[in-house]
């Protein structure tokens, strides 16, 4: 891949009963079960005069974290994207949100008899 044209990820996900949706270079599932390791978070740039709040929440909350490792199940999409957007955080009210199912490590448990 050139230098010129780097990959840009948008990954939404849930946190504490809030959507996030923030920009990353760097997307792979971790070598700990369960979790995606995002790195390399991109932010826009501040040549602008409006200022985005929850933007500058989400660039204050993750200021110097190197790798987030997101699980699994809070994830809701990741996409790759042309450029950067607006990153943002949102409530889930309203949203129609379904957390995929928690199973224990060793899959769905079955019931019945041995």
């Amino acid at each position: 891949m050139s230098k010129s044209k780097q990959q840009i990820f948008r990954v939404i996900f849930i946190n504490q009963g809030q959507v996030y949706e923030v920009y990353a270079r760097e997307i792979f599932q971790s070598e700990l079960y369960g979790f995606i390791e995002v790195e390399e978070f991109v932010f826009g740039e501040r040549t602008q005069v409006v200022v985005d709040p929850s933007e500058e929440k989400l660039k204050a909350e993750f200021s110097g974290v190197k790798r987030s490792y997101l699980p699994m199940h809070s994830i809701i999409r990741i996409d790759e994207v042309e450029k950067e957007g607006v990153s943002k955080i949102s409530d889930t009210a309203g949203n129609t949100v379904t957390p995929f199912p928690n199973f224990p490590i060793g899959g769905p448990s079955s019931s019945g008899s041995s």
